[in-house]
């Protein structure tokens, strides 16, 4: 606030106050000017923050000269009131009026400069000049005072102000701000240059100036960012004058050499430089540069912590002089911890590197180590690293280099299997790209299998070019190695060894992260096996992995085999599907596996030619799926959508990033979502083999239930209670996950939580009782006089106790519904999962009880069926045989055999049954060829060629024969009626390996008759015959007519691939062969019916004895219902003939 002075008119005072309207007037004070020697004129003195200024006595007021504070060089009071001050343009004396005047000016002048520079910026001498300086005033409470302690920020805003006003430019307040409220709220003592690269440079120079006088900052920062001359000249005043700037970062700043030898002669300069990390990394100081610094750092006392030359263009000249530094300079060997010399090609491929291997061959405190690109040879570096490296080193980065043992079938040297079994503290190694040979890769996976120290190791074996070698040492040595828990096998041309490589990597059970981008360049056959290899390995009880990356594969539409799998998935919690072009097809594969996904937190995925319409699939999914809590920002994808559909684009992400946000916070999880799914898994898996069991066993009760025979009677007993139990156990899962629910909803948990609420409100309550009487009490203590005008002690109390008081429910709802919540809800997992495991249990053991009730009840309907054959077998054996007959004829071609049924009821096939259920069948839309895709999406405005474009194979059929399981097979052995007729000569020649093979001229039957060589001639050529190697419906030609009713000969037909969505086959015809009562073209017709029955052929003949010597013959029989593959649930029947 201005002072005026008496003899100061107002006028004069506000013309004063006008003509400095950029800064506030501090004093004014009327003085006698010395002009010449021992003459004085009239002139006043105005002070303002960082400037004196002289006026004249005239109005309008205009300003004489001025100086800054910062150009003082010695300000000096003499006698009779009298102030001498040194500049860097003169020396100015004055008279003022009285002493309390040069009181007032020489506190202002001491204040600004103590607000400057931490330190004394110049002399201010009491006396006459040649008196030495008079004890000073420094205590917290002095206005003269130099300490900055509880400046923000250690007074930046301050010092940047006086530059800029000691230069004459405009201060930006927005760095002040910036400073004062970010920096400070944060706690940031990392300036970084980068946060007003907006400015101009002069301005950067200005606040890197201002860090020579800062204490408060220890960290210079400035990365990808050109700095100008003038800036870099600050850097190195900075350098010269700080004593608490500890780490300088210029990483690709456009450095040049001149500024590396400069920097150098700084270092040499100042004293009491404390700097102990320099960066800088991407700028072309080269060799000189190099070789000035080396010298400089062998004065060091204290050594650098932190040394990063990345791409610097220097060679091994340079890194001759730099080895030979740390070798001198004992301090490097315990202080160096972080040396990244990366990005130099041929930096270690001389002689010149033995003298770094020699300093990393002692015992030194390396933690990250970045060598890669340096043209390095990995075994000899190993080797240094054994000994001097082990005990210290987390970091090592040898990627882009080459081993000395290059050539196959050579031994990798001992310091592969050494070290790595020797490292204590490795987390990260890296050796991508590099021409690694299978003998040190061995060796590397010997050693990691043989260190107990390390865990959770990430290996980086990517772009290694290991091939089908690689692969078989991995599935070799993997296995035993338990210290990599991140693996990364990117771009290896794997390829088709994926499919024993896949399940080699899941019997490693430390794996936690697994990449296997872009080592799928196969046919579609062998990638969707593959793809199959892979789901498995996820969809393992006890797999181990967390992570799960594809990306850059080009799977395309296949990608949707491994996203099927992820609805049910319970292992990983992040999945990497970028670059694979899925389409929009893919887009809303992944919506139905999130919609039930429950333990996926990350997902990452762009590059997949995805559209609008596949972000709204994932959009809609998100609204039922609050578990997915990040998903990369799909760069690409989301470019191209908005540029076809802006709008929508940008409404569908912000529903994304919306549903991501709230399943960010606390709060409750879908939980029958869970218990509904793993319902369906749980049940639906065995609930057909309970079926068909209890059926089998309640019908072998009911035969045998007038069996008199005691221990019958007790299996008998014993199989009703099993079909009592396989009954009840539909209701079990259900009955057990209502009763976990019913006693968690008042449960000894939420009861805890409500006495732990009351418990912290109470103690919440003392604490701020406490806080505030001590804080009262100091209050009163450092300001007794304001405390005394106060109201009164008691009163306040209670004024401020109302203020500070803390609701109640914002206790109890940040414990209950918060934590509370995050407790129920891993609480319900578990719950859910011990349901899981006892259904699972008591299901298991009532199958193998049933089945073996079942084996029982048979083998006692055996012996009664043996019984009643025998001679004079007659009474209730002979009824129960009866009745045993009757029900193996009603149910031979319904039920599966007995050796079938065992093998279904083992626990691991169940198992395989509940995990195939858990994965989502193919979309119909991708079982198809991609010419029958292509004229399907023609007549919906598809161009041609697009879906070509997807794969170069034609996708294998999704069709599975784990269907045909439940046909009937149990019946009459069949028998090839012209296995022994003479074949026709071959007319192409035999494949390669598919040696040619003559039939005899004969065979001989089971009975020991010859076989007639015309034998079934007649009936061979009129039999249609279906082949059952398809899982599709297959029209039939006729090749030669046979004996019997004339029937129109069909042309041959020409093979065809199979088209459309369902598999539809439609035979050819020629023009005007259609007649007026003909079938539509293009419709599967059934096979005609069989000529009608003779007296040497029964229709419905009784099934032949096990004496008769006649053969069965099997042969399709029209039905009425859907064949295979139109939607039909049953296979063709068959009707029996006697072949004579």
């Amino acid at each position: 606030m201005a002072k005026p002075s008496a003899e100061l008119t107002r006028e004069l005072q506000e013309s004063i106050r006008r003509c400095l309207s950029r800064g506030a007037v501090h004093q004014q004070h009327r003085v006698k000017l010395e002009t010449k020697p021992k003459k004085y004129e009239d002139r006043v003195l105005a002070l303002t923050a960082w400037r004196l200024h002289l006026f004249p006595l005239k109005v309008p007021a205009k300003v004489e000269s001025s100086f800054n504070v910062l150009e003082i060089r010695t300000f000096s009071t003499l006698n009779q009131n009298q102030i001498l001050v040194e500049t860097e343009r003169g020396t100015v004396s004055m008279r003022l009026p009285s002493a309390e005047s040069v009181e007032q000016v020489t506190r202002h002048v001491s204040t600004a400069l103590a607000k400057v520079c931490p330190g004394p910026g110049c002399l201010i001498r009491r006396g006459n000049p040649e008196t030495p300086e008079g004890p000073r005033d420094t205590s917290p409470n002095s206005e003269t005072s130099t300490s900055t302690t509880h400046s923000v920020c250690g007074g930046f805003s301050e010092t940047y102000a006086a530059l800029c006003d000691y230069n004459g430019l405009h201060c930006r307040e927005e760095v002040q701000w910036d400073v004062d409220t970010i920096y400070h709220a944060e706690d940031n003592r990392e300036f970084n240059l980068l946060d007003f690269s907006h400015l101009e440079s002069r301005d950067l120079a200005l606040m890197v100036a201002a860090l020579a006088y800062n204490q408060w900052f220890t960290k210079l920062h400035c990365k990808d960012l050109r700095l100008g001359s003038e800036v870099l000249e600050q850097v190195l005043h900075t350098l010269s004058k700080s004593g608490s700037l500890e780490e300088l970062v210029l990483d690709n700043a456009g450095l040049k050499t001149d500024f590396a030898q400069k920097l150098a002669g700084v270092f040499g300069e100042n004293g009491s430089c404390v700097l102990h990390a320099l960066t800088l990394s991407h700028n072309p100081i080269e060799d000189k540069g190099l070789l000035s610094l080396s010298q400089q750092l062998l004065c060091f006392p204290t050594g650098l912590t932190k040394l990063c030359l990345s791409k610097t263009a220097i060679s091994p000249r340079g890194l001759l002089a730099l080895g030979q530094t740390f070798g001198a300079n004992p301090a490097f060997a315990s202080s160096l911890r972080y040396l990244d010399l990366s990005k130099n090609p041929g930096l270690l491929a001389t002689d010149e590197a033995n003298v770094l291997y020699s300093f990393l061959a002692q015992p030194n405190a390396l933690v990250h180590v970045d060598l890669s690109g340096t043209d390095c040879i990995i075994d000899l570096l190993l080797g240094a690293l054994l000994h001097g490296c082990c005990s210290h080193l987390t970091y090592l980065n040898l990627a882009r280099n080459s081993c000395s043992h290059s050539r196959k079938g050579r031994e990798a040297p001992p310091a592969f299997k050494q070290f790595f079994s020797s490292a204590y503290t490795l987390s990260h190694v890296n050796l991508s790209a590099t021409r690694l040979p299978l003998e040190a890769l061995r060796a590397l996976l010997q050693g990691l299998s043989l260190n107990s120290h390390l865990s959770d190791l990430h290996l980086d074996l990517s772009s290694c070019e290991l091939r089908s070698a690689g692969a078989q040492v991995l599935q070799e040595q993997l296995g035993a190695v338990s210290a990599v828990g991140s693996l990364d096998l990117s771009d290896n041309g794997f390829d088709s060894d994926l499919l024993t490589l896949v399940p080699a990597l899941g019997k490693n059970k430390s794996l936690k992260h697994l990449f296997l981008g872009k080592n799928f360049n196969v046919k579609a056959k062998t990638l969707e096996e593959i793809l199959h290899k892979l789901v498995q390995l996820i969809q393992e009880e006890d797999c181990s992995l967390q992570s799960l990356s594809v990306a850059d594969s080009r799977l395309k539409l296949r990608t949707s085999i491994l996203i099927n799998a992820l609805g049910s998935n319970t292992c990983l919690a992040k999945v990497d599907l970028s670059g694979n072009g899925m389409e929009d097809i893919g887009a809303k594969m992944l919506s139905k596996a999130l919609q039930i996904n429950s333990s996926l937190r990350t997902i990452l995925w762009d590059r997949n030619n995805t559209s609008a319409l596949g972000f709204l699939d994932i959009a809609r999914a998100l609204e039922s799926n609050h578990t997915l809590r990040f998903m990369s920002f799909p760069v690409s994808d989301i470019s191209q959508a908005y540029r076809n559909a802006p709008e929508r684009t940008e409404d569908v992400w912000q529903k994304i990033q919306w549903c991501l946000v709230r399943n960010n916070h606390s709060q409750t999880c879908p939980q029958e979502q869970a218990f509904r799914l793993q319902q369906g898994l749980v049940t639906s898996s065995a609930e057909q083999m309970l079926q068909r069991l209890c059926g089998r066993v309640q019908e072998e009760v009911r035969a045998l239930r007038l069996c008199p025979l005691e221990p019958v009677q007790d299996e008998l007993l014993y199989a009703r209670d099993l079909i009592k139990d396989a009954k009840n156990s539909r209701a079990l899962f259900p009955s057990l996950y209502e009763l976990g629910h019913v006693l968690a909803s008042d449960g000894p948990v939420r009861q805890r939580l409500e006495s732990v609420a009351s418990e912290v409100s109470k103690a919440v309550d003392k604490e701020l009782q406490v806080i505030l009487e001590s804080m009262v009490s100091l209050t009163q203590e450092l300001c007794p006089v304001a405390m005394r005008v106060a109201e009164g002690h008691n009163k306040m109390l209670s004024s401020v106790a109302e203020r500070v008081t803390v609701p109640r429910n914002f206790i109890r709802g940040a414990l209950l519904e918060q934590a509370g919540q995050d407790i129920q809800n891993k609480l319900d997992e578990v719950k859910l999962s011990v349901v899981t495991y006892l259904t699972n249990s008591i299901v298991d053991e009532i199958l193998q009880e049933l089945y073996h009730s079942h084996k029982s009840l048979a083998r006692h309907l055996a012996q009664l069926r043996t019984l009643s054959e025998q001679p004079g077998g007659g009474g209730p054996g002979q009824e129960l045989s009866s009745q045993a007959r009757g029900r193996g004829r009603g149910h031979d071609h319904e039920e599966t055999t007995d050796d079938e049924l065992g093998t279904n009821i083992d626990t691991m096939a169940i198992k395989k049954q509940k995990r195939c259920r858990k994965i989502r069948p193919v979309s119909a839309f991708i079982s198809g060829s991609p010419q029958d895709m292509e004229g399907q999406l023609g007549g919906l405005g598809v161009p041609p060629g697009w879906f070509s474009a997807l794969g170069g194979n034609q996708p294998a059929p999704s069709g599975s024969w784990e269907g045909l399981s439940e046909l009937p097979t149990h019946g009459y052995k069949l028998k090839h009626q012209t296995q022994g007729r003479p074949r026709p000569p071959r007319t192409t020649p035999p494949g390669p390996g598919r040696p040619s093979q003559a039939p005899g001229p004969g065979t001989r039957q089971e009975n020991g008759t010859a076989t007639r060589l015309d034998e079934g001639l007649e009936d061979f050529f009129s039999r249609r015959v279906m082949d059952e190697s398809s899982s599709y419906p297959r029209t039939l030609r006729t090749v030669r007519p046979g004996p019997g009713p004339a029937e129109p000969a069909l042309p041959p037909l020409q093979k065809k691939r199979r088209r459309g969505l369902f598999h539809f086959r439609r035979p050819r015809s020629f023009k005007g062969e259609r007649g007026a009562g003909s079938p539509t073209p293009g419709l599967l017709l059934p096979p005609p019916p069989p000529p009608p029955p003779t007296e040497e052929s029964p229709p419905t003949p009784d099934p032949p004895s096990l004496g008769d010597n006649s053969t069965p013959c099997w042969s399709p029989e029209e039905e009425s219902g859907p064949l295979p593959g139109l939607g039909g649930s049953r296979g063709p029947s068959f009707r029996r003939k006697q072949v004579r």
